[in-house]
């Protein structure tokens, strides 16, 4: 436990320490300035130092081994087919228990996202509270359930990633073209964030687990792809939202209106 955690904190001083560099160089040859503060900066890089290291440990120790045990467990013969052996090509509506696994994980990980957390409370001021932190979570993970869903049955049935992919960035194409302007970019950045430090690893985990245990599978063609569902089906739900409650907003003024 001492030699995972010295080398994980020594790693992670490497990694810091390079932004950091940049930082400060910038600060004193390209503005010339001193940096305010700089003993409260320096407890900062301390604690995002030790963070991060723990943070990673209890990577390898809890969440990935985790995530990648349930989807194992799931998809066993044992508990899908009731028998040790698994048909060579086996239908998907077996692994009902799968899709609503990977998609409760989808949705419980991206709520607690920090990135999504920090995007939505400055998206909530920059709109002075017309866009509501929980609201624009909730539809995040929606979005975020409903993509990891979708590529674990695209695992169970073996089908090519690119079909998904081609026609889910069709559909955002085209609610980028229709969708309320002050949207989008938000939508594009929600996309991106939620495939951060709680996500990644989980869903990686599920992914890798998945396709090591259903039979034709190979976990480094199949295992992988799931991150981009998370960073699609977001993109579609939030401008979705948009565009549905400004539907709404007409028909109900239009109401309005007649009454």
């Amino acid at each position: 436990m001492i030699n995972s955690l010295t080398g994980a904190l020594l790693a992670t001083a490497r990694d810091v320490f390079a932004v950091t560099a940049l930082l400060l160089s910038f600060q004193y040859f390209v503005l010339r300035k001193p940096i305010p503060h700089v003993k409260r900066m320096l407890v900062g890089v301390a604690f995002v130092v030790v963070g991060l290291a723990m943070f990673l440990i209890g990577l390898e120790m809890a969440l990935f081994p985790l995530g990648q045990h349930m989807a194992t467990e799931l998809s066993s013969p044992e508990f899908v087919f009731g028998t040790d052996l698994a048909p060579d090509s086996p239908p998907w509506w077996e692994y009902a228990w799968v899709y609503l696994f990977a998609a409760i994980i989808g949705f419980s990980t991206t709520l607690a996202e920090p990135a999504l957390i920090a995007v939505a409370f400055k998206a909530s001021e920059a709109s002075r509270g017309a866009i509501r932190p929980w609201g624009l979570r909730l539809v995040v993970a929606v979005g975020v359930a409903v993509g990891i869903s979708l590529g674990t049955f695209r695992i169970v049935t073996g089908t090519p990633l690119v079909w998904y992919l081609a026609a889910g960035y069709f559909v955002v194409l085209v609610q980028t073209i229709f969708a309320p302007k002050p949207i989008i970019p938000l939508a594009y950045d929600s996309g991106g964030v939620t495939t951060s430090t709680v996500t990644v690893p989980l869903v990686t985990a599920l992914g890798l687990g998945l396709s090591g245990t259903i039979p034709g599978r190979n976990p480094a063609l199949d295992g992988f792809g799931l991150i981009a569902f998370a960073s699609l089906f977001p993109m579609i739900a939030v401008m979705g939202y948009a565009q549905l409650a400004g539907f709404w907003g007409r028909v109900r003024l239009k109401y309005l209106q007649e009454g």
